[in-house]
């Protein structure tokens, strides 16, 4: 039996994993949830899985309880599913406290990258990527040694404005951009898919999960979403994995890899999936996805400055307080104003704070010119 903390237990990640813990009581038992603001879907989630309402709390103006949480001594595995930067603490008491964390918060490895390493290295816990595109590398991985790794391939579905140019992306709407094609995520999660820049972290994520150069790393895109990412080896040959949409298939690896769970989540019928496409993502069109890859390439405080004003910006375009191309503007013009290096929490504080206080600036400028 694994006892397992959800964190971010009332989006959609959380409420799927809760929902593949259903059907498997006698592996699994949930004894933590946390939340941001739901109350009353925390409370009923509670009553259901039978976690006691110390353990089940809400964590939006305190986000100590999330490393509270993560730390509690019967928890065996932390699903990380908080969104945003408010997941690094989390991530960092999961690792030191010798846990499993089956991470969905990619910001927290992303701008912590080197903080989150040492706590690895500090820790006796392992981390189990959920995201689709990690989740397939991890398990295309099992392939081969990773001196045998010749490239990491991360698939994007392009979001809802493949084939757009930068006219037509200059007038898009809010609406627009939450329509994706293929995935039910977070609103934050599918704006940033319409921009690319969720690959563009997801590509940093790669780097510091696997270990592999960015100069090895590559994105394409493929509409149908069912080939989740690739492996290519040095002999030539190409390991893929693939399946429907179902965020539930890397959800159930996660909690127990390297084990799969005997239920099939997205499997394919291969009579109806009809063409496999590739296309090279537009930089021009979509330039989050170059700025990630020049973010990470730069390291230090440069991949926390990319998150952090990304975040400010994405909100401030929900809130239809900016453009959708002004995202991608204003998170160059945090990156142009110099960056640190990271060596510690402190320094990763100060960078996500030095980032928002760009991005706010920027978009309060934008205000006054309009």
């Amino acid at each position: 039996m694994r006892r397992v903390a959800v964190l971010g237990s009332t989006g959609s990640i959380g409420t799927q994993a809760l929902d593949v813990v259903r059907g498997h009581r006698d592996e699994y038992e949930v004894v933590a949830l946390a939340a941001a603001r739901n109350g009353d879907l925390l409370r009923a989630q509670a009553e259901e899985f039978g976690v006691p309402l110390s353990r089940a709390r809400l964590c939006a103006d305190t986000p100590e309880v999330l490393t509270e949480l993560a730390s509690v001594p019967e928890v065996d595995v932390v699903l990380n599913a908080v969104v945003g930067f408010a997941g690094l603490p989390a991530t960092l008491a999961a690792l030191e406290h010798g846990k499993r964390l089956a991470l969905a918060n990619k910001e927290s490895l992303i701008a912590g990258g080197p903080v989150v390493a040492a706590a690895r290295e500090r820790g006796t816990g392992e981390i189990v990527p959920v995201d689709s595109e990690h989740s397939a590398l991890y398990q295309c991985l099992r392939s081969g040694r990773p001196d045998e790794v010749q490239r990491l391939v991360l698939t994007a579905s392009g979001g809802p404005f493949r084939g757009y140019g930068r006219e037509q992306l200059a007038s898009v709407t809010v609406a627009d951009a939450l329509r994706h094609p293929t995935w039910d995520m977070g609103a934050k999660i599918t704006i940033d898919s319409s921009t690319l820049m969720n690959k563009g972290l997801e590509v940093i994520e790669a780097h510091e999960l696997f270990g592999v150069p960015f100069d090895r790393i590559e994105v394409v895109v493929h509409p149908q979403s069912i080939v989740h990412s690739m492996v290519e080896f040095v002999d030539g040959a190409t390991i893929a994995q693939l399946s429907m949409p179902d965020m539930r298939l890397p959800i159930g690896l996660a909690l127990g890899a390297p084990s799969r769970l005997p239920e099939a989540f997205g499997a394919i019928d291969w009579t109806t999936v009809g063409q496999l496409t590739f296309e090279t993502p537009d930089l021009e069109a979509f330039p989050c996805l170059r700025l990630a890859f020049d973010a990470g390439r730069a390291g230090g405080g440069a991949p926390a400055v990319l998150s952090g004003a990304n975040e400010v910006a994405v909100a401030a375009f929900l809130d239809g307080r900016i453009s959708w191309t002004a995202i991608a503007s204003i998170v160059a013009d945090a990156l142009d104003a110099g960056i640190g290096n990271v060596r510690e929490v402190a320094d990763v504080l100060e960078a996500d704070r030095v980032a928002r206080e760009r991005a706010t600036e920027a978009i309060d400028r934008l205000g006054r010119a309009a």
